[in-house]
């Protein structure tokens, strides 16, 4: 057989490399739009006076002004705090709930795949639909939380979201119920791994369930907790859509967010500086970067 009949008998890779590029490229061609471009764009913006109002100073280059501006902008701190503060709410009590929620799931014999539903089934909810829904139970006089609780004996119970000491919990809260349902598949999986061997020898050497769980499923579920972590709390850090639709920053700014605040300089606020905005936004990459670096190692480590 010769090697042009051999060729034409396998196909000719070049031919096949290009018909598969074929297929890709228009997959390509919207992710380097719609993703890699927008990165590269607001790299580029954060170095600029960029303020969509005034087309003149499009792309007029600034060297660090941006970044010397961001370490003196009381408001940066300000909204910085609160960031932290609804990380520190929102992240242990969703890694809480999900653990609990999928030990629990774990020990089901019949039917887990429902209760695997249904914890899954508010993360595929539209997050406006979720966060509306949360508002009209929060509501101060017709709301079902308040209504429930004026039945119970409260005549004056909280004004939820527009209380100062009340609005940040009850949003987290609302989180945590949108994002547990992911965190619990993953826990899932990782307890699913372990096996039943190790627990049946614990229970032969008389260790109760609490030892069971602390000796055996939280060390060895020590990968999925980290990433567990590193994809929640970027997300949480830099939170905005929760304090757009419930209190737009309120009451008295107790509420806005470092990403709120990026948000309303970029499109809300004075003459809209798109440039000092990704500023912002590329100083948060790096620090949630550093800390996901930091989360990384903690996994890699032995014990």
């Amino acid at each position: 057989m010769s090697v042009v009949q051999h060729k034409r008998r396998r196909g000719d890779p070049t031919q096949n490399n290009l018909l598969g590029y074929f297929f890709i490229a228009p997959a390509m061609i919207l992710y380097l739009v719609f993703n890699i471009w927008p990165i590269v764009r607001g790299l580029l913006m954060a170095f600029t006076d960029y303020r969509f109002v005034y087309p003149e100073t499009r792309w007029e280059f600034n060297g660090l002004d941006n970044f010397a501006r961001l370490f003196t902008d009381s408001r940066v701190v300000d909204t910085l705090l609160i960031s932290l503060r609804y990380t520190v709410i929102v992240v242990p009590v969703t890694v809480a709930v999900a653990l609990l929620v999928a030990v629990l799931i774990s020990r089901v014999e019949r039917g887990a795949a429902f209760y695997r539903w249904v914890v899954y089934l508010p993360t595929i909810l539209p997050i406006a639909v979720s966060f509306l829904t949360f508002q009209e139970l929060y509501g101060s006089k017709f709301g079902f939380i308040n209504s429930v609780l004026r039945n119970w004996g409260i005549e004056n119970p909280p004004n939820w979201l527009g209380d100062v000491s009340t609005a940040l919990p009850a949003i987290g809260f609302a989180h945590v119920w949108i994002i547990f349902g992911f965190p619990t598949l993953l826990f899932l999986i990782g307890i699913y791994n372990i096996g039943v061997t190790l627990y049946e020898a614990a229970s032969i050497d008389g260790a109760n369930a609490w030892q069971q769980f602390r000796l055996i499923t939280l060390p060895l579920l020590k990968p999925t907790l980290a990433m567990v972590l590193i994809l929640t709390i970027p997300g949480i850090l830099t939170v905005t859509d929760p304090m757009l639709i419930l209190t737009n920053g309120g009451p008295q700014d107790s509420t806005r967010t470092l990403g709120l605040y990026t948000y309303q300089v970029a499109f809300q606020r004075g003459d809209l500086r798109l440039g000092y905005a990704s500023a912002i936004s590329l100083t948060i990459s790096l620090v949630t970067t550093a800390m996901v670096a930091v989360i990384f190692w903690w996994s890699r480590e032995k014990d």
